[in-house]
């Protein structure tokens, strides 16, 4: 946790915390248990900027920031824990490793599998009281359409923000 004692990089993940919270406030809802949410793209660029901690922290935050500014239920901590885990997984996917589609589409993968299908279904079950299984068979669906609309997403904002992060860095 050195690395937050940068000023550089307490801005950088400050900028990406207010986006996160903000982008935590758009979403689509299909129903109560599945909704598509834009806030891991923000999580997602961070961790191939700052890396798995810092991102990691980011996320946490922005879950509880957004929660605090609008929330849109109960406050339950096993959604500021897949936010964490969220930050965790792209920063140790993307963080100082070229962003090809390839990488970009494994970290999707494995973001999709441990948090949006695995974690997310969890915390859905216990807060809603809903059987595992019936949470899980509704949220799949979701997943699996999200995976290439989220890598492709990620592939061109990653690489462009790279682009523009870098220039900035040797400015």
């Amino acid at each position: 946790m050195s690395k937050l004692k940068n000023v550089k990089t307490l801005t950088t993940a400050g900028m990406f915390l207010a986006l996160a919270s903000i982008c935590g406030f758009f979403n689509l809802p299909i129903n109560q248990l599945v909704e598509i949410r834009f806030g891991s793209l923000v999580l997602a660029v961070s961790g191939s900027i700052l890396g798995p901690a810092v991102t990691a922290v980011v996320g946490m935050c922005s879950d509880i920031i957004a929660f605090v500014i609008k929330p849109t239920g109960p406050y339950f901590p096993g959604f500021t824990i897949s936010a964490a885990v969220s930050g965790l997984i792209f920063g140790l996917f993307l963080y100082k490793k070229e962003a090809t589609v390839w990488r970009i589409f494994l970290a999707v993968c494995v973001h999709t599998l441990v948090v949006g299908v695995c974690l997310n279904s969890i915390w859905l079950s216990i807060l809603y009281e809903n059987a595992f299984l019936v949470v899980l068979s509704s949220r799949i669906v979701k997943e699996l359409v999200m995976l290439p609309i989220n890598t492709v997403l990620l592939t061109v904002i990653v690489k462009s923000t790279r682009k523009v992060y870098s220039r900035k860095a040797h400015a």
